[in-house]
């Protein structure tokens, strides 16, 4: 990873005699000017949108400008190294792709596109339950790349414990437990333009093709695909789940746990108390609690209330460089890119997500070394200062 970011700078500025007019972004918010333009209201605000007035999705971006980072000089920054280590294994870069359903809504190359975009950058790619595409697809287009499983929790333990069973065999490397919807929130715009793609059958693969699912059909859902929809609505999400059903799931699985959605330091200290391995604070991308705290200002005191006992990795509101380098030198272990990534997927598919999380990566690297750092493991708070505005 040494010298990645110069490398791509180089990259494009040899296009510099000949630009080609219709080369794809470079800035997150061209992404997404260009995404809308593709995409219906529908699947646009489906990825676009939060809950309630989107206090929650807008505070997670504005919570970046309350930390300035304060460069150092004269350090030999010649040589990076971006990796980091979770789990025992080693990763090349602090970035994980994160999980995202019903893909298909966005781009017909859906979940594959943007797997294999992950595995040709060795960037771990964190399958959603709720993919139109099977997590066994999914798997078999990212070879040994790493990859881990995002579960939402079903009101039937059986086929909770079956998807865990099935993302072991397939050689998912975690399971991502998220926490924060055990009911879909109060989204305004999804109910102005009346578009919930599950109903449609989209974002079910995992579901339809889960034997222990189909076995509780009166039909297989090819026959009957309404039925198995409504059996779907009435068992996804569970608002019934405690600390306790956590040991439901250590009961089935060897591989390590993550809880994703944590925002309360009595929370993350909860997670150590029921041994689990790792934690990602979020908010869903603003999408489920509007008001909440924003993922950025929720880190330091889970960091704090777990110290080296727990990886923290945090989700939300990552758009650039310096704000991977805000939240890695803030304590997290990495961070996940979301809408980015679907804005990618948008415009230009497989190729889209690529360009998106190698620009991103390149920025990283060229930061990292601007900041006066040659390593991830030498950033900490010290290069940071809180905003007095």
């Amino acid at each position: 990873m040494s010298n990645f970011g110069n490398q791509v700078q180089f990259e494009v500025y040899q296009t510099m005699t000949q630009p080609d007019p219709d080369r794809l972004p470079v800035s997150y918010e061209e992404w997404e000017a260009r995404a809308r333009e593709v995409l219906e209201d529908g699947p646009f605000y489906y990825v676009a949108g939060g809950a309630g007035g989107e206090e929650t999705m807008k505070d997670n971006l504005q919570s970046f400008t309350r930390w300035k980072i304060v460069p150092r000089m004269l350090k030999n920054v010649e040589n990076r190294d971006l990796n980091v280590e979770l789990f025992g294994k080693r990763y090349d870069s602090p970035l994980l792709q994160a999980p995202i359903g019903v893909q298909s809504i966005i781009h017909e190359g859906g979940e594959l596109a943007s797997a294999r975009a992950s595995a040709a950058l060795n960037i771990p790619y964190i399958a959603s339950s709720a993919s139109t595409r099977t997590m066994e697809e999914v798997a078999g287009v990212m070879g040994e790349a790493p990859k881990w499983f995002q579960l939402y929790w079903n009101k039937d333990p059986e086929v909770t414990a079956s998807f865990v069973r099935r993302a072991e065999a397939s050689g998912y490397d975690a399971i991502v437990v998220t926490l924060d919807t055990p009911m879909m929130a109060w989204r305004e715009k999804d109910l102005k333009n009346v578009y919930l793609p599950f109903l449609i059958g989209e974002g079910v693969g995992n579901y339809f093709t889960d034997p222990v699912f189909r076995s509780r059909l009166g039909a297989p859902p090819e026959e009957d695909p309404a039925q198995a929809v409504m059996h779907w609505t009435k068992t996804f999400g569970n608002p019934g789940l405690t600390w306790e059903h956590l040991l439901f799931l250590r009961e089935h699985t060897d591989l390590p746990i993550l809880l994703k959605g944590i925002l309360h330091p009595d929370d993350a200290k909860k997670a150590l108390d029921f041994g689990v391995d790792g934690i990602i604070v979020s908010n869903h991308g603003g999408r489920q609690v509007d008001g909440a705290v924003s993922s950025l200002d929720a880190l330091p005191p889970i960091v704090e209330a777990v110290g080296k006992e727990l990886p923290v990795l945090m989700d939300g509101g990552i758009r650039r460089g310096a704000d991977v380098i805000k939240a890695l030198s803030l304590g997290a272990k990495a961070v996940l890119v979301g809408r980015p990534c679907m804005y990618g997927l948008a415009v230009a598919g497989e190729q889209g997500v690529h360009e998106v999380l190698r620009n991103l990566l390149a920025d990283t690297d060229i930061t990292l070394a601007l900041c006066g750092c040659s390593s991830i493991a030498e950033l900490n708070e010290s290069i940071l200062q809180a905003s007095k505005g």
